[in-house]
């Protein structure tokens, strides 16, 4: 259901089938995120299907403002400016960019690690899909949307404990930054897309492997893998864009666009925004490598059971997170 629902809004040119892919995609993920039976994942899911059902309800209410005004309903033939809007902030309310993002760390925070990365990086495909294809030239309103996320991003991660909510603020920041572009440069925002994609794969896969869903519990990880501890600060690192690793291409380049366009105090307020997320990624390294186990908050000590998970694709995506750097050239001659 949840690939038929994002495929059918991939091939669709017109808005009805477009939302009708949406919805199906919503109603397709509810019961993986419900199957735990925990108040805290009901709640969870009640919460995301009311906002996926208000942003559906605003696209279809958009796309049909748009069919009465212009007479159209093709997907690439939005010309004016009040439906573009609307759906610009009703996709902005499917994926979670601020300043409608206050549902995505509560959601996140009440699913398992598994189904918050469905949620994390396939749900955003629909969406971001539709965003590319209407091109909205709101330049205003995106660029408000971009930095407002990468700054709550930062912000919001800066106070927390739990990894989930955690991931959930860095999603924000790091949708921000694809909003940022993506008029300028709709190659540029997949790109971005595509290197978010592959770091929050990893970034849950080592999560999952040592079952932690805290900050605390990461202090223990060493003791149970120690490899794989001593590559995640590279890792997190990677998703706050340090050189030399992958997560620095992106911002690399959408810095480098924006310069171009002739907006370099957006792209300085844009690289301050950057720090305040590096700072809770460098927090997250610090207790998981430069923390010894006695010496963090009182938790208790996990059973060290061997994981049934698979371990093939965390070190495919560990490679990919840490080593794409180089083939920057190539990718930006295509």
């Amino acid at each position: 259901g949840l690939g038929l629902g994002t495929t059918i809004t991939f091939a669709s040119s017109h808005w009805l089938l477009a939302w009708m892919g949406l919805e199906m995609n919503t109603l397709a993920i509810i019961p993986i995120m419900a199957h735990l039976h925990h108040p805290r994942a009901v709640e969870a899911t009640t919460k995301y299907f009311l906002t996926q059902a208000t942003a559906a309800a605003m696209l279809l209410f958009a796309s049909t403002t748009n069919a009465w005004l212009t007479g159209q309903w093709d997907i690439q033939q939005m010309t004016h400016p009040l439906p573009v809007t609307m759906i610009t902030l009703a996709l902005a309310l499917k994926i979670g960019l601020a300043p409608v993002h206050s549902w995505l760390p509560e959601v996140l925070q009440g699913l398992d690690l598994t189904t918050g990365l469905i949620l994390s990086t396939w749900q955003k495909l629909a969406p971001f899909a539709l965003l590319l294809q209407i091109y909205p030239a709101n330049s205003a309103l995106l660029i408000i949307l971009g930095l407002l996320s990468t700054l709550v991003g930062g912000w919001g991660g800066l106070n927390q404990t739990q990894l989930r909510k955690i991931l959930a603020y860095s999603s924000i920041a790091h949708l921000g930054w694809m909003i940022l572009i993506l008029q300028f440069s709709p190659s540029l925002t997949l790109l971005a897309l595509f290197t978010y994609l592959i770091m929050t794969f990893s970034t849950f896969l080592v999560f999952k492997l040592n079952k932690s869903t805290n900050i605390n519990s990461l202090a223990i990880s060493w003791a149970k893998t120690p490899a794989l501890t001593s590559l995640t600060p590279l890792i997190l690192l990677s998703l706050g864009g340090l050189p030399p690793l992958t997560g620095f291409m992106p911002k690399w380049l959408i810095l480098q666009e924006l310069t171009k366009q002739e907006l370099p105090a957006t792209a300085t307020l844009a690289a301050l925004t950057a720090l305040l997320s590096l700072y809770f990624y460098l927090r997250l390294s610090y207790a998981m490598t430069l923390t010894m186990s006695p010496n963090n908050l009182a938790g208790t000590t996990p059973w060290r059971l061997p994981s049934t998970q698979l371990t093939l694709p965390l070190a495919a995506t560990t490679t990919l997170t840490l080593a794409l750097l180089p083939l920057t050239p190539a990718i930006t001659a295509t």
